[in-house]
């Protein structure tokens, strides 16, 4: 007989929300404010280490954590939206650790002007999922991710400084949005009758 498990509120989204976030306050903190200075091998194995970890594991785990809780044992609930949000938990995480190591033996950055194409179209795709089932506070993540990803295409491709200035603010305002969502989701799951914020 197939073992049967209770469903669970408790979503690990707030693990993939921090991870994405922290790694978005060092790298975009760095594009935008030039501190550290980059270009040392001691500073980017350092970002690379970070990149790894936090916005590298923590969603990657994130999206496998969702996906098998959906598919394997049923504790989630099975949406459209949890499911794509199961895949680009993953997709980002995988993402993460290529740019993560890329850094850290610091090759180069430029053949991630072609990553950043079907990273802006997964970006896109989750803004149209999220918008259309009514959640607009992840639907504004998505849209955060676009933009970095639309600006790290010229960024890469004509080595601008000027869009990777660009890409360093979308990733800080992204961040300290996702900074939100982690508070939210963590204040509403811990406290359900007495938080409701907006998430």
């Amino acid at each position: 007989m197939p073992v049967a498990f209770a469903q669970s509120p408790f979503l690990p989204i707030a693990i993939g929300f921090f991870g994405l976030g922290t790694g978005y306050f060092i790298w975009g903190g760095q594009a935008l404010f030039g501190f550290p200075r980059g270009g040392s091998p001691e500073v980017d194995r350092t970002m690379g280490m970070w990149g790894f970890w936090m916005p590298g594991f923590m969603q990657f785990i994130t999206g496998v954590y969702l996906m098998v809780g959906m598919t394997w044992f049923g504790v989630f609930a099975k949406s459209p939206p949890l499911y794509m949000a199961a895949l680009a938990f993953t997709a980002y995480g995988i993402h993460w650790f290529a740019m993560a190591h890329r850094r850290f033996i610091g090759s180069s950055a430029a053949p991630d002007g072609w990553m950043a194409i079907p990273f802006l179209i997964i970006s896109i795709l989750g803004v149209v999922v999220f918008y259309l089932a009514n959640d607009i506070p992840v639907a504004i993540v998505f849209v955060g991710l676009s933009l970095i990803y639309l600006s790290e295409i010229p960024s890469r491709f004509l080595s601008s400084g000027f869009f990777a200035k660009l890409v360093g603010l979308w990733q800080g305002l992204t961040g300290l949005w996702l900074m939100y969502m982690t508070i939210a989701t963590v204040l509403n799951l811990s406290f359900p009758t007495q938080m409701h914020l907006w998430l």
